[in-house]
């Protein structure tokens, strides 16, 4: 018997903790790429453009795969696409042993792409059955709980990574191996990418859990089909709802700006010469946490979905200023943000790029339930559309990345935001609200 919103709503506690659970996972493997890039960028010897491609494998998964993916979820129903994604991922996970045992970068991306895959039908599923469960108006709040779980991962990753990776290892900077004769620096770089196999040996085996967690788990199966069935709204095409096209761009270029601000705040800190490079995706991934809980808090009681999207975009314009033209030698900002703690402070221009983490932490819980609205029957092809916007996490870094050779330098590239940022203006003003073109 079909599980009714009503008796959704009613027993929302455990799919909330359930899912919870899988965005702590989407969150820990999604923002170990962070920490990954430089990494691979020292034991494959590549240069800033290439060790981008790390994102481009991942993100470019939600491309080719969220559609079809959503045709899965209309055979398999949600549940059961659930634990098939974990499976997927669990498979990725395992393909980073080869490509740690070799340091092959290529066998890197693959496993990359494959895990990504699995995430996608995750994605798909995972994200309208939050906006579902409950009233459409505090549906960002659910998805800001959610996105402070899966960001607190992305705050543990560059910790955990540098553990079980980097400790007892030594230098294992450019400069260092560069003092190093060829043999030396072979068996450096090939005892650094064997530390990569046991980690993702741990990460297959918790992905092989949770299927059991899900699958034999309580959770409700959602039905869209008959959402919209008194409707005088005939639409035969997601093609005809401009909220779930505008919103799909939206997230392109907000999924774009986000990765640009958690995975290159690394590379731009190994270029200032930043102690402890590898793990500053912790400070973007911190303000983030920040920018969810002023979600749940604040939305819907003190602000809507619409503002909260309308401040952030207004928020990362300015931080994106800040970046291009603040000091890489002070560090007045972080001194009086978080000095006074005795955690290590940034130069002002990398904490800009860190405080784009709060400043568009709203803006994937604000889209969702704004772009999904009134969709019906088109529910899964509307949240593959904008789990496709994710793309912008292939393609926008890789942008940066040969903008920062144009222009010899990595601190003017950010300028590649702006203009995301003012899409995201544009879709909060006025995109959501369209109901035909």
């Amino acid at each position: 018997m079909e599980t009714t919103m009503t008796d959704q709503q009613r027993s929302s506690v455990l799919p909330m903790v359930i899912i919870g659970i899988l965005f702590f996972i989407f969150g820990f493997v999604t923002w170990l790429n962070g920490s990954l890039i430089p990494f691979l960028k020292v034991i494959c010897e590549l240069n800033e453009f290439q060790a981008l491609f790390v994102t481009f494998a991942f993100y470019i998964a939600y491309t080719f795969m969220a559609l079809p993916m959503s045709y899965v979820l209309r055979k398999t129903g949600y549940k059961n696409g659930m634990a098939l994604g974990l499976a997927i991922m669990a498979v990725g996970a395992l393909l980073h042993i080869p490509a740690a045992l070799s340091a092959n970068f290529l066998f890197f991306l693959v496993g990359l792409f494959v895990l990504a895959t699995g995430l996608t039908i995750l994605q798909t599923a995972s994200n309208p059955y939050i906006v579902h469960i409950g009233p459409k108006e505090s549906a960002a709040m659910r998805i800001s709980i959610m996105g402070l779980i899966n960001k607190s991962a992305g705050v543990i990753v560059p910790i955990v990574f540098t553990v079980l990776i980097l400790s007892g290892i030594g230098d294992f900077s450019e400069s260092y191996l560069a003092t190093l004769d060829e043999v030396s620096k072979a068996e450096k770089l090939a005892e650094l990418s064997a530390r990569l196999v046991q980690p993702y040996i741990i990460i297959a085996v918790i992905l092989f859990a949770l299927i059991g967690l899900v699958k034999f788990s309580a959770l409700p199966e959602l039905n869209f089909d008959t959402e919209n069935s008194n409707s005088v709204d005939e639409k035969t095409s997601i093609t005809q709802y401009p909220q779930i096209i505008l919103g799909a761009i939206a997230l392109f270029a907000y999924v774009g700006v986000e990765v640009i601000a958690g995975d290159t705040i690394g590379l731009y800190g190994a270029s200032l010469s930043v102690p402890n490079f590898s793990g500053l995706t912790s400070y973007t991934m911190v303000f983030m946490v920040l920018g969810y809980i002023i979600g749940v808090t604040c939305i819907p009681k003190y602000i809507s979905q619409e503002k909260a999207l309308i401040g952030s975009a207004i928020a990362g314009s300015i931080c994106i200023f800040g970046v291009m033209f603040a000091s890489t030698e002070s560090t007045l900002i972080a001194d009086i943000l978080w000095g006074w703690s005795g955690i290590q402070v940034l130069p002002d221009t990398v904490t800009f790029v860190a405080l784009m983490g709060l400043a568009h932490a709203l803006v994937w819980p604000s889209i969702w339930p704004l772009a999904l609205d009134g969709l019906g029957k088109f529910t899964a092809q509307g949240s593959a559309l904008l789990i496709m916007g994710i793309s912008g996490g292939a393609i926008l870094p890789l942008v940066f990345g040969k903008l920062s050779l144009w222009l010899d330098s990595t601190q003017l590239a950010y300028v590649v935001g702006l203009p995301c940022y003012l899409f995201i203006l544009f879709y909060a003003l006025k995109g959501h609200k369209l109901r035909s073109w």
